[in-house]
């Protein structure tokens, strides 16, 4: 007898491809669209799970691009300011709607209604609260700090050979007035939160495939030869909005984000999935890669996935050898840069008063 699963490749089938791989050793990635050169220049933006692509490409010393580098800066400054950690200033892109406006923001193609927040000691951008360690002292601060981040990051989109654009989330707040999306819910980390002026959104799958196609669009409108690769952060989220059970949220915001992604890369030979998210979130190590918070990614699991990276968008020869899954908590995490992390922070705050 014949039938169709006869002679497919091992990969293509559990037990092979997931349930015998050696610890550390599970590849999901087949056949990538293209590869990274040494002459390609790499641009990041995303989630927080994003910080970890860069680093890595830094570290292998490919063109990592960096169009907002503070270079003037004391190295200690630089990165108390939140400079290298994307390719510009603009902080955790958490949504696809929010990479949308920021190319629009960018490119002269949306001036939001609200520029500036308030804080409790100063002022801040609302769609990066967190990109000083402190507030500005004037709201004009706040201004002249945005019009040099939006140059550098039109330098971005208009010069990156290979953009990688982590997806994080589907749930945001945005402006009644004009549809602007923020990082964090005002009132976080800066402004105050009025229900007659904000709303939340969680986007739909068909909302988030639309905004995606939207943003590959406008950037290929200024730079036709860029090759962009998605990643979706296996980190759930800190918190919902929904009524509902932060587990049930984060699986169907994940699903939506892994769904879109699959849908605008399909057949497009210039936009690549790389599976960061399978790796770390799949049942295959049972959430080992998780620290204990069951949130922050060991470096292991860090280290496993840019193995991948390297094996298949590098073109590197990486050995697929059995790695020890180290179970202590890990520290690596310290240092990434989340704006959701603002939200428990700001409870904490509240809750002591």
């Amino acid at each position: 007898m014949t039938h169709p699963y006869r002679g497919l490749p091992s990969h293509q089938f559990w037990n092979t491809g997931v349930a015998q791989a050696p610890p550390g050793g599970l590849d999901p990635m087949t056949s990538p669209k293209f590869t990274i050169t040494a002459s390609d220049t790499v641009a990041t933006m995303g989630s927080c799970f994003a910080q970890h692509i860069s680093r890595h490409l830094m570290k292998r010393g490919l063109s990592y691009y960096v169009a907002e580098d503070g270079a003037e800066l004391s190295p200690d400054e630089r990165v108390a300011r939140n400079f290298g950690v994307f390719s510009a200033r603009y902080g955790n892109v958490y949504t696809v709607r929010q990479a949308v406006q920021l190319f629009d923001r960018a490119f002269d193609m949306f001036s939001p209604a609200e520029s500036v927040w308030r804080s409790a000691s100063g002022y801040v951008d609302p769609f990066r609260p967190q990109i000083e360690p402190r507030p500005f002292s004037t709201a004009d601060q706040v201004l002249e700090s945005r019009d040099l981040h939006l140059e550098a990051v039109r330098r971005v989109f208009t010069d990156a050979s290979v953009l990688v654009f982590t997806l994080g989330l589907t749930e945001t707040f945005a402006s009644k007035q004009d549809g602007s999306v923020y990082p964090v819910a005002p009132g976080v980390s800066g402004g105050s939160f009025d229900p007659d002026k904000y709303t939340f959104i969680n986007f739909s799958v068909s909302e988030v495939i639309h905004d995606l196609r939207c943003f590959v669009e406008r950037v290929r409108s200024v730079n036709k030869s860029v090759k962009l690769i998605l990643t979706v952060s296996p980190v759930p989220l800190i918190a919902t909005y929904e009524p509902r059970h932060v587990l049930v949220s984060t699986t169907l915001s994940k699903s939506i984000l892994r769904v879109a992604a699959a849908e605008v890369s399909g057949d497009d030979a210039g936009i690549e999935y790389f599976p960061s998210y399978e790796i770390i979130s799949g049942s295959a190590l049972g959430g080992q890669y998780f620290d204990t918070d069951l949130r922050q990614v060991r470096q292991v699991g860090v280290d496993h996935v840019m193995k991948v990276f390297e094996r298949h968008l590098l073109g590197l020869t990486i050995p697929t050898s059995p790695t020890e899954v180290d179970l202590r908590p890990s520290a690596s995490h310290g240092n990434v840069v989340c704006d959701e992390e603002t939200i428990m922070r700001a409870l904490d705050a509240t809750d002591g008063q």
